[in-house]
């Protein structure tokens, strides 16, 4: 069971994750020294154009190069500018297809299979960005995905320190041979939306696993905020020394301090024969840092049979504070700096080869007890076969760097993109101003330790996107975040509480935009969930109900509407209560009450028409309730339509992330 458990959340993260930024940003340098495509690469077969309003299409040509755009018998035309970009605004022809777009200039192309409907833009972090391949019955979900009139454009990982112009991708239809990559989150809202209006979907998605919102968010939009001073000072710096554009701090940090990195320690053929044995697990004591931050080099050779058996190879290296870096025979074969997620990493084709092979780990240690937190026994290398080859033992290691003050840390640890404005640039500007009907947004794991901070950034950053497309106040609508963590016997603060809470109040506030309740969901051990069907749903009904106008789609739970504190009682009003109000479970929970001292006790709460009667004989004189306040929640009361209320709280006083700031 921990064996499975460890690949499904290995294989997770290396999808979500994609290749190591650093990898990435060589990848995206060279993107960069290609020529400029006469047509941008968000518009190709099996594409689906916008309805109802203009659509801008462009590209690059020569200036002064006069572009002709023809598509089911509409035409327009644009010029190619000094800065060689050409634009052409076109009115869609009929709902449907498909339909050639004919684009004539110094070149001539032809985009085939296009449909007219409704594009939807669908952003956030993994759990946005997790496919079909991963869900709950995946075999069976893509084997049925049959949908030619839903097509999607995933839009490559990138991130950059400038405006960038060209986005990575290919519209793809969906089928059973294309599902396994497609958005579930994204598909679930497509197919039921599509079902029921059977209009064309185009979804765009642009999301990156382990994100923060103001990654997505540009710097002008930010620095009002006052709050992201530090990193936005930073990243003017790495953008004024012209480096690899990494999008995170760690890697910075490492170019400049890592002695190792500069030596090439991970090299095959270097010569540790210097260096000092050590155990691992363990090793940091024999360096003399066993309890102060330090960067450590790490190298073992080992051996394997003639025939190495065919198939997938991993390595089992357990969880690591606080980053670790792995390379096999001098490549990279992975890289982490989610603390609790055990390292287990594939080893692809080519890596390994019989005989000696050579394994060198960088470790970024920052507290007393941190590095290798794995049992001896769980620390090795398992081939195709099953074959275990155990690691714990005999190193070598290496100080590269003494990282106790005066020297310093870099901001973040993370190896994925998180410094503000990095995706914004590099992902969704290069398809700005494309036609769409909406957003979709699911994210805000990564921002739950600032969850009181997040109901700042989310309307600042709906408005930046509103603004990059010029297209008005379009739908934009937001993911809860669905229960996770183990449960609490007691009432408590929460982060995912106060996440929760920013994400309502940001629906609430900012206009034409609604919020998918999805607390009855999730997994307290697995931050990407396996049920995204009622994910997808639930933002379909946002949209049917508020976009498509079907007004018998019931698309919110109860939700608080007024307080009366009574003797000895507090009653709840809701609206929303389509069908009544409905426990699911044996007993009414998960309510608490305080008095005036702020000291939360579970409460009894029962029904009373369309309102919620809640006590507690430990709370005489009751002042303040809570509900489903905790990052996992026995959330019981729904409406008749099946849908769960969103955790609120009535008080007011400050919770636990209130004070915290990114830096």
């Amino acid at each position: 069971m921990i064996y499975r458990r460890a690949v499904r959340g290995i294989i997770v993260a290396a999808f979500l994750l994609g290749l190591h930024f650093s990898v990435l940003a060589q990848l995206a340098a060279q993107a960069a020294a290609k020529p400029l495509p006469f047509v941008s690469p968000i518009f190709g077969d099996s594409m689906v154009l916008q309805r109802g309003k203009v659509n801008t299409i462009w590209g690059w040509s020569e200036p002064g190069d006069k572009v002709q755009v023809e598509v089911g018998g509409k035409h327009a035309s644009g010029v190619a500018g000094a800065d060689r970009r050409w634009e052409v605004k076109i009115h869609p022809p009929h709902v449907g297809g498909p339909y050639t777009i004919s684009i004539k200039g110094h070149q001539t192309v032809e985009l085939h299979n296009v449909l007219v409907g409704d594009v939807w833009l669908c952003g956030g972090q993994s759990n946005m960005e997790v496919s079909l391949r991963v869900v709950r019955n995946a075999d069976e979900e893509i084997k049925a995905a049959n949908f030619p009139e839903i097509r999607f454009y995933s839009v490559a990982q990138h991130a950059a320190y400038h405006h960038v112009a060209v986005p990575e991708g290919t519209w793809k239809v969906v089928s059973p041979e294309t599902a396994d990559r497609v958005s579930a989150v994204a598909y679930y809202f497509a197919r039921k939306v599509q079902q029921e209006i059977h209009v064309p979907i185009g979804l765009v998605v642009d999301a990156v696993g382990g994100t923060p919102a103001e990654a997505w968010t540009s710097a002008d939009a930010l620095r009002p905020l006052k709050d992201f001073d530090v990193p936005l000072a930073e990243l003017e710096k790495q953008t004024a020394a012209n480096g690899p554009e990494y999008g995170n701090y760690v890697m910075h940090w490492y170019d400049q301090y890592d002695v190792g990195l500069k030596g090439n320690w991970s090299a095959e053929d270097f010569d540790d024969s210097s260096w000092k044995a050590v155990d691992i697990p363990g090793g940091f004591a024999e360096l003399g840092v066993p309890e102060t931050p330090a960067l450590v080099w790490f190298r073992r050779e080992i051996t394997l049979p003639e025939t190495i058996p065919p198939g997938r190879t991993l390595i089992f290296l357990g969880s690591i504070e606080r980053m670790d870096t792995v390379y096999i025979n001098g490549k990279q074969v992975g890289a982490s700096a989610w603390v609790e997620n055990p390292r287990v990493y594939f080893i692809r084709d080519g890596v390994l080869k019989p005989g000696k092979n050579v394994i060198a780990i960088r470790v970024l240690k920052t507290k007393p007890q941190g590095g290798f937190l794995v049992k001896p026994e769980d620390l090795h290398l398992m081939l195709a076969d099953k074959t275990s080859i155990p690691l714990a033992g005999q190193w070598k290691g290496q100080l590269s760097l003494d990282a106790r003050p005066p020297q310093p840390l870099p901001i973040g640890y993370q190896n994925w993109p998180v410094m503000p404005s990095v995706l914004y640039e590099g992902m969704l500007a290069p398809v700005a101003p494309l036609a769409i009907t909406g957003a979709l947004w699911y994210q805000g794991e990564e921002n739950s330790d600032r969850g009181f901070q997040y109901r700042k950034i989310m309307p600042v950053m709906i408005t930046d996107w509103r603004k990059l497309f010029g297209q008005g106040d379009f739908p934009f609508y937001i993911v809860s975040l669905p229960a996770f963590h183990k449960r609490s016997d007691t009432p408590i603060d929460d982060t995912w509480a106060e996440t929760r809470e920013s994400q309502a109040l940001a629906a609430a506030s900012v206009r034409n935009s609604c919020l998918a309740v999805t607390i009855d969901t999730g997994d307290p051990d697995n931050i990407h969930p396996k049920d995204k069907l009622p994910v997808g749903e639930r933002l379909a009904f946002c949209a049917l109900a508020k976009q498509y106008g079907k007004k018998k789609v019931v698309y919110a739970g109860p939700t608080l509407a007024s307080v009366d504190r009574l003797p000895g009682s507090i009653r709840l009003k809701f609206t929303h209560t389509h069908g009544g109000l409905v426990v699911k479970g044996d007993k009414l929970g998960e309510f608490a009450i305080a008095g005036e001292d702020h000291k939360w006790y579970w409460a009894d709460a029962h029904i009373e028409g369309n309102t919620v009667v809640v006590s507690s004989s430990s709370v005489p004189n009751p002042k303040e309730v809570r509900y489903a306040w905790q990052g996992n929640p026995a959330a019981m009361l729904f409406n008749g339509a099946g849908l769960p209320a969103a955790p609120f709280r009535t008080d007011t006083w400050p919770g636990i992330t209130e004070s915290h700031r990114p830096y």
